[in-house]
């Protein structure tokens, strides 16, 4: 078993506020406390972990949960005669996935931090004389 050091998606639930009974007019008074979000170090069993590679994703949803379908492009630049293959597929309640966005969000912006800001636009990232020379 390996404990993982990245960012836990999965919080603790809230604590529960604690008045005592020996000071009940200096809690009446007292502004509410802010509900306090623990997190907890979760032990990760990676033992039969299996990994997939994906330069595709879609999200669909439903009112109750989000689906997001995994897969592998191989003509990125031009269109396939075959059908894209969906090889993983993740169904996730709306409460994970912010929990989730929140956590990618996070990834991404110590990446960009440490390597430079990420352009997704394809077009922008190609050089146009490497394109020519080629």
């Amino acid at each position: 078993m390996a404990e993982s050091s990245e960012t836990p998606v999965e919080t603790t639930p809230e604590a529960p506020e604690q008045t005592t009974s020996a000071a009940p007019a200096a809690a009446a008074q007292a502004p509410p406390q802010q509900p306090v979000q623990q997190q907890q170090r979760l032990e990760v069993d990676e033992q039969v972990v299996q990994s997939c590679y994906a330069n595709f994703c879609r999200v669909n949803g439903t009112p109750e949960e989000l689906i997001i379908d995994f897969g592998l492009n191989s003509q990125p630049f031009g269109a396939s005669d075959k059908p894209l293959k969906v090889s993983q597929r993740l169904v996730v309640n709306y409460y994970t996935a912010k929990r989730l966005l929140a956590a990618l969000q996070m990834a991404v912006q110590r990446h960009e931090a440490a390597f430079g800001v990420l352009e997704t636009n394809v077009q922008k990232r190609v050089l146009p004389n490497a394109m020519r020379q080629g």
